[in-house]
């Protein structure tokens, strides 16, 4: 990557991103926003089988279940198959953000973001069927490498940008932004995934959720948050994919809060002044002063001068040469996501929770 990236130029923008041009953008965001209610009013049909996929291998594990490599047999197109226990889900009292996320992903449209192509659900199990993107983690690259240069962190940073200003429109609040929920495409490009946590809001929610790493002041300090807590995250991406590391860390969760609070933090010396200066701006503790909750919104990220070579329509449209591409040998290659164990499939001769599970 790094020998590829030193060569690699974007599409000068250097008039940056008017008033007007953004006005223009938000009439786009705004069907979107439309778009995505229209979908969320709508009852998401169950529009598939499991016999209608062949699983291959695991993608990744969580708390709830489990991601599978899939083919859909009639189709022959590989997907992620995320299958959620619903036991699990009843015992840690995740009814209502598995019901959102389901919801969520049905209406998701953006190029940045993952979307759900299938639901269904059997006696243990529900499944959202969700595009496979062959990349791997964006975590697994960045590990691998230590640490992103500026232009790479830049690209996808931006893209980020894009997808949580789409959310944002959408009134949903993301909450989990980092590293191993950013996929890499086979173009090169990102995809958000994992909206678990993703919430519809109108306003202020309390509620305590995230990865302890990249919580926002608010989130910890249970004053009631919205859409200004993803941007702080931003912040924290930003400083981990050109460092290496997050800017707050400690074995101990409690001591990690106490650093958030405190918003004390120290960049590495190799970050350009750009960078420190747009990090400074980001990682406010005071929400009236963080870039993103701003009156210009994500403009003051589109024209922070460390964006400045950055042309955002090109990027909206894929039309910038990535600083990386994945190697993909074939269509249902996963050798860019880690080794797991296989688990067990549960099965049951009677649907279990049925009623908890009957608005799904």
């Amino acid at each position: 990557m790094a020998d590829d990236v030193k060569r690699h130029t974007y599409f000068s923008n250097p008039g940056g991103y008017s008033h007007a041009k953004q006005d223009q953008y938000k009439q786009y965001l705004r069907k979107l926003h439309q778009d995505f209610i229209e979908s969320w009013n709508e009852k998401t049909e169950v529009d598939g089988k499991l016999s209608d996929f062949e699983k291959s291998r695991i993608l990744g594990t969580g708390a709830f279940g489990v991601v599978y490599l899939v083919r859909h047999t009639n189709s022959g197109k590989y997907y992620a198959m995320k299958m959620l226990e619903k036991e699990k889900i009843v015992k840690l009292k995740q009814i209502e953000h598995s019901f959102y996320e389901k919801k969520i992903l049905s209406g998701l449209n953006f190029p940045f973001v993952v979307f759900m192509k299938y639901f269904f659900k059997d006696n243990v199990y529900l499944y959202y069927i969700l595009p496979f993107i062959p990349g791997g983690e964006m975590f697994t690259h960045l590990r691998k490498m230590g640490k992103f240069d500026e232009s790479s962190s830049k690209f996808y940073g931006a893209q980020v940008i894009l997808a949580l200003e789409y959310l944002h429109a959408c009134e949903l609040v993301y909450r989990d932004l980092k590293p191993e929920n950013i996929l890499i495409d086979r173009t090169g490009y990102i995809k958000l995934t994992d909206f678990g946590f993703c919430k519809l809001i109108q306003g202020r929610t309390w509620t305590l959720c995230g990865t302890p790493e990249y919580l926002a002041p608010e989130i910890i300090l249970s004053k009631g948050y919205g859409m200004s807590v993803d941007w702080w995250s931003l912040g924290i991406l930003l400083f981990e994919m050109s460092a290496g590391h997050p800017p707050f860390y400690a074995s101990d969760p409690m001591r990690i809060y106490e650093k958030i609070v405190s918003g004390k933090y120290r960049c590495p010396s190799h970050f350009s002044s750009e960078l420190k200066d747009l990090v400074s701006h980001v990682l406010q503790v005071d929400t009236t002063r963080r870039y993103g909750n701003l009156k210009d919104g994500t403009l003051d990220f589109k024209n922070h001068k460390w964006f400045r070579e950055i042309d955002w329509d090109n990027l909206l449209n894929s039309r910038i040469p990535p600083p990386f591409i994945p190697k993909i040998r074939s269509p249902g290659d996963a050798t860019n996501f880690d080794i797991f164990d296989e688990e067990k499939i549960k099965e049951s001769p009677v649907c279990l929770f049925e009623e908890e599970f009957i608005d799904f």
